[in-house]
């Protein structure tokens, strides 16, 4: 019985560009997070991938690989926004169940939806729905299956604007030309403990019993793996927020430490807010600068739970202090929160000078939602306010309201 539909826009980043500037479309295009030649390519056009062009390749790269390549600075807000439109235009034709990811999302087949031929003709009315009403540009894989695990993994088996069904008779030989890091869930070090439990293949894989896959695994995660490869039904298993960050690639003016740390505290303080949207309180901070030559530094500390920008800000500057005198130009920064807890399950301690500054902190996020990001700010992320613009993550959808710089 087939009971998902996965929806997995193709090269989306580049896609959107190409739709947003028609003078794009049909040209090998490569979205990066700064134009310059010593950062790399954070998406590429399916014209550039024929050129062996990729995610993580580096732009001088890029252009040797592909003459006349365009190479675009990202946009993030836009790309947000035409998320919205595509989840609106799915949810015209079904219901969208769950969003995974930017370019990314589930619909539950229910009903008469769960037969073969009604299913792939609904997928044929999301593909036109969203030529129709979104943009030609804007081309999708669908995987339909009768799990979520199988869907996705039909989703990847035939790009760009593939359309592949699974049905259990189709198992497991349909799964057979795969490889183990083409299966969601396998990535370097699990495809090298699967190795080492003598599974280097999905026949391997398929083969191995739960008991076996729960010892590769090191966890219940084998055996869910066991069900999930068989087509079996399970609900996701439930996940909390380990950690709230942001990373940045320096323009080549900022590269200096002096600006670094600017960008540092701009990233913290656009991390601060994210964790008071989420009414989260973090007990750990890690910070990371990535060099042009020299090796990465990084550095983390513990302290008392906290969302206060003034008690994160110190904590910041004293990761800083630790930092070691490298003749070199800082490429990238990143700062990191973990150890989230509950504000509202917290018990704070006596000492903690962050909470009668919780109505600075308050006000300073309703002011920067009212007029604008940046109305508002400490100081010390004065030399980075053109810097550090909103990112997306794989796994995060920026909210437009607490995270955009407009």
């Amino acid at each position: 019985m087939l009971r998902s539909l996965y929806v997995d826009f193709n090269s989306y980043f580049a896609s959107v560009e190409q739709q947003a500037e028609p003078a794009l479309r049909g040209k090998p295009v490569c979205v990066a997070p700064v134009v310059a030649e010593t950062t790399c390519c954070i998406a590429a056009s399916y014209e550039a991938k024929a050129f062996g062009v990729r995610t993580g390749t580096p732009i001088h790269e890029a252009r040797k690989l592909c003459k006349g390549i365009r190479i675009v600075q990202a946009r993030p807000a836009m790309y947000v926004d035409y998320h919205h439109k595509l989840v609106a235009a799915v949810e015209s034709c079904t219901h969208v169940e769950a969003v995974y990811s930017i370019d990314e999302m589930h619909c539950e087949l229910t009903g008469s939806q769960r037969v073969r031929v009604n299913a792939e003709t609904l997928a044929h009315k999301i593909k036109h729905i969203i030529y129709n009403t979104v943009g030609t540009e804007l081309r999708c894989s669908i995987g339909i299956a009768p799990n979520l695990f199988l869907a996705k993994t039909a989703s990847n088996m035939r790009k760009p604007d593939g359309l592949t069904v699974i049905e259990l008779n189709d198992l497991p030989d349909c799964l057979y030309p795969l490889a183990l890091r083409d299966i969601n869930g396998v990535g370097r070090q699990m495809e090298k403990r699967l190795n080492q439990a003598g599974i280097h293949t999905l026949r391997d894989l398929w083969a191995a019993d739960k008991t076996r896959l729960t010892r590769a695994w090191g966890s219940i995660e084998g055996e869910r793996m066991h069900a999930k490869l068989r087509g079996e039904w399970q609900l996701p298993a439930p996940s909390a927020r380990a950690s709230i960050g942001h990373s940045h690639v320096l323009a080549p003016a900022m590269r200096s430490d002096h600006a670094a740390h600017s960008v540092l505290h701009k990233l913290l303080q656009k991390t601060a807010v994210r964790l008071r949207s989420h009414e989260l309180l973090a007990g750990a901070m890690q910070v990371k600068v990535k060099y042009l030559r020299y090796p990465s530094w990084s550095e983390k500390i513990s302290f008392d739970p906290s969302s206060d920008t003034l008690t994160l800000t110190d904590v910041l500057d004293r990761l800083w202090q630790k930092k070691p005198a490298v003749r070199d130009d800082p490429l990238a920064v990143g700062v990191t929160l973990t150890r989230l807890v509950e504000a509202a399950h917290h018990t704070p301690s006596l000492f903690d000078t962050g909470i009668a500054r919780s109505k600075l902190n308050a006000t300073v996020d309703k002011l920067n939602a009212r007029f604008g990001k940046n109305a508002v700010y400490f100081g010390a992320a004065h030399d980075a306010l053109q810097s550090a613009p909103m990112r997306i993550a794989f796994s995060h959808i920026p909210n437009l309201d607490t995270e955009s710089d407009e």
